[in-house]
């Protein structure tokens, strides 16, 4: 069974490189596989390269998707990242 968001970015700048490094940094602590998709492109949370070259923005929407044992941890402890990243 895997979990699935969907946040609205609203920083002003969206997803630049020091929010794109606190999200792959919490996402590195976990087993489960946790996907990033924007606009149909994905990109694996665990690679800094991945999340940043899907240029999401303020207003974008932006799918995240968990599969793993550890799934439900990884859900609580990364939903407040989307919103609270600076």
């Amino acid at each position: 069974m895997s979990r699935e968001f969907t946040y609205t970015i609203t920083d002003p700048v969206g997803i630049h490189a020091r929010p794109a490094g606190k999200l792959v940094k919490i996402a590195q602590q976990f087993e489960s596989d946790i996907t990033l998709d924007h606009s149909g492109s994905t990109a694996d949370a665990k690679h800094i390269l991945g999340v940043m070259s899907l240029g999401i923005g303020k207003g974008d929407l932006l799918k995240v998707s968990i599969a793993g044992a550890d799934e439900d941890k990884a859900a609580e402890e990364r939903a407040p990242c989307y919103t609270n990243y600076r």
